[in-house]
């Protein structure tokens, strides 16, 4: 069905485009629920996970940014994704940067954005998500952003995360600590190794009131190589996380560069600044995965995202130490029939590797 819409969803500014798709989702889980499952709905018994006290119903997840408001939760749910994240979300609503702010790079399979962060603000997704609590039945992450503000800084920033905590723990599975975004209103993210272990700090804090603990994870940049090489920062970041006993890591958020694309220098140029995601991000965030997976010893679960587009990127990620893998771009130039896939694929590759479960796959070649 996607398909057919596709050529139409691609005459129109990407963004919009997005718009128009969740609109979509939207109207397909209030008309038709159950038919959207029959059509998508596929799960095994060998994807199921357990992690951090959650059952995962298999490993793909949706991204970040797909949905930030939190507004199509269970048609994400019915087309047949494991978990869902939504956000980035902010303490303060926010309009983020001028558009046009989102461009697509067909031949490469990649997006560049630089959509500043927009969002409805914490207390807005919260109210949806609370009305929506009972139609839930998979895990869902919520992903948390410093405000898109260059006055909060420093103390005010750290209020600002604490904000959005307290106001969104008691909907989410997990939290995501959004410390890498490239597209911060100043430039500045929490991803140096000092600001990093203050904000653990304030929220280790949030977190000792009693009944309200929540698995906490954090978002990494990618590496600006393909090759993943003992870095010091990179080192500095994982052992502050380990020392406040971070509960996952999700590998990687949107890159910087322009490397080995096909688009052309002029189109580069024409389109400027942004984080771009998709396929050209495939290897090195695998690389990534695998990093973080020695680094810890396997012993704290990882998201794998960045490339996956289909079961073999999927597996890869898996393989070099993803508990779970997330889409996004992909989707954009696929549509939701490629979680089926996936899915299917994965299956299909346990059987040939003799592996029982999907658990039994993860860091299999680290």
């Amino acid at each position: 069905m996607y398909q057919v819409f596709r050529p139409l969803l691609f005459q129109l500014d990407p963004e919009r485009a997005h718009t128009v798709s969740l609109w979509m989702a939207r109207l397909a889980q209030r008309a038709a629920p159950s038919l959207v499952e029959s059509r998508y709905g596929f799960e095994d018994e060998r994807l199921k996970q357990r992690l951090w006290g959650e059952t995962f119903p298999n490993p793909v997840g949706l991204a970040a940014g797909v949905d930030k408001n939190a507004r199509a939760v269970p048609f994400w749910e019915a087309v047949g994704f494991g978990f869902v994240e939504v956000g980035s979300v902010s303490a303060q609503p926010a309009s983020g940067n001028p558009r046009p702010r989102a461009f697509r790079l067909p031949a490469d399979q990649a997006l560049i954005n630089r959509m500043g962060l927009n969002n409805d603000g914490a207390e807005a997704v919260a109210e949806r998500l609370e009305r929506g609590r009972s139609e839930r039945a998979r895990p869902l992450g919520i992903n948390l952003a410093k405000t898109h503000d260059p006055d909060i800084m420093g103390e005010a920033a750290l209020d600002d995360f604490r904000a959005s905590f307290r106001q969104l723990r008691r909907q989410a599975e997990y939290v995501v600590l959004n410390v890498s975004c490239p597209n911060a209103a100043d430039g500045t993210t929490f991803e140096d190794p000092a600001a990093l272990d203050t904000l653990l700090d304030a929220i280790r804090d949030e977190q000792a009131a009693p009944g309200l603990a929540v698995p906490v994870l954090v978002k990494l940049s990618p590496p600006l190589t393909d090759r993943v090489v003992l870095d010091t920062r990179l080192e500095e970041i994982l052992a502050v996380a380990q020392d406040h006993e971070v509960d996952g890591f999700i590998a990687t958020n949107t890159a910087p560069d322009r490397k080995n694309l096909q688009a052309s220098s002029d189109r580069l140029a024409k389109i400027g600044d942004g984080g771009l995601s998709g396929r050209p991000l495939a290897d090195r965030t695998t690389r990534m995965v695998g990093y973080l997976y020695q680094g810890t010893g396997g012993d704290i679960p990882i998201i794998g995202v960045g490339g996956v587009h289909d079961a073999a990127s999927a597996y890869a990620k898996i393989r070099a130490g993803a508990s779970l893998v997330q889409l996004y771009t992909a989707l954009v130039y696929e549509g939701p029939a490629l979680v089926h896939e996936i899915k299917k694929g994965l299956v299909e590759r346990l059987s040939e590797d003799g592996y029982a479960s999907i658990g039994a796959a993860v860091g299999a070649d680290v």
